[in-house]
């Protein structure tokens, strides 16, 4: 055997190797890497979209939190202004409701106020009509008539 015919025929194999790889081999493993690679690049981009709308997301739901907040403290103040009136309310018509009570007393006061001064005139009368009977019917003695006239008194 010929050293040169070896390497001849080694040369001859291994191009017809390579011949072989790049026609048959070779395409396949491109379209495996091209198609892997195109979905390595779907899914990048896919993540940038993703991250992107979970930006807008997160944007939203801040804008709605606030919204939300806002409207739960506009509530609360409406609330309270609404039961600040109605114990404004509350107060004037207990007010206006004490002062017809106290009223309607001084008015019941007034009557027995009067009732008893009219009872107080009656028995006035009655006991000056008594002493005038006594210091009428008695002789008249300035004694007689002062200790009628203090007993009269006391009895007032």
């Amino acid at each position: 055997m010929n050293i040169n015919f070896t390497l001849i025929a080694q040369a001859i194999a291994f191009a017809i190797l390579i011949w072989f790889t790049v026609k048959y081999v070779w395409p396949p493993l491109l379209n495996a890497i091209e198609t892997r690679q195109k979905e390595i690049a779907d899914g990048l981009a896919a993540a940038q979209e993703g991250k992107a709308s979970l930006e807008v997301a997160a944007k939203k739901t801040t804008l709605q939190l606030n919204e939300a907040k806002q409207k739960a403290s506009e509530i609360i103040s409406q609330a309270e202004k609404r039961a600040s009136e109605i114990l404004e309310e509350a107060k004037h018509q207990a007010k206006t409701e004490g002062d017809r009570i106290i009223l309607g007393a001084k008015a019941e006061i007034d009557q027995e106020v009067n009732r008893a001064k009219e009872s107080l005139r009656e028995q006035v009368s009655t006991l000056a009509i008594a002493g005038a009977e006594k210091i009428l019917s008695k002789e008249i003695d300035k004694k007689a008539h002062s200790d009628m006239l203090s007993k009269l008194a006391k009895e007032l």
